[in-house]
């Protein structure tokens, strides 16, 4: 299987639950809930991930709260036991072949800055 495929049912089986079957993030993404924590935002090209570098998304991905700065709040639950580093690049894989090409590039150049 290719890498985004592999992305894919990763991505279905280990985020969509929070993140949404078609990467829409949960309601009201950027207001805070009653503890304090943002809900799961989304991954398509209306969230911000694609603002983020690939180190910045494997990291939250692998490591969760570790990820964050010291006192960050976050509902991210750490993937780095139950998901290996090529399955966090294939999920991020596939989030990323789901953004429209001018937001793809826009992020690789993130990448290239680092």
């Amino acid at each position: 299987m290719k890498q985004v495929d592999v992305g894919r049912r990763l991505y279905a089986s280990s985020c969509a639950s929070c993140h949404g079957a078609s990467l829409e993030g949960q309601p009201n993404w950027q207001r805070r809930l009653a503890t304090g924590r943002l809900p799961a935002p989304p991954h398509d090209s209306s969230g911000h991930t694609w603002h983020h570098p690939d180190s910045v998304l494997f990291g939250i991905t692998k490591l969760g709260p570790a990820a964050y700065p010291e006192g960050h709040q976050t509902d991210m639950p750490a993937f780095g036991k139950s998901l290996s580093d090529a399955e966090i690049a294939a999920v991020l894989a596939y989030i990323k072949s789901n953004w429209p090409v001018e937001i793809q590039r826009r992020q690789s150049s993130l990448n290239e800055k680092r």
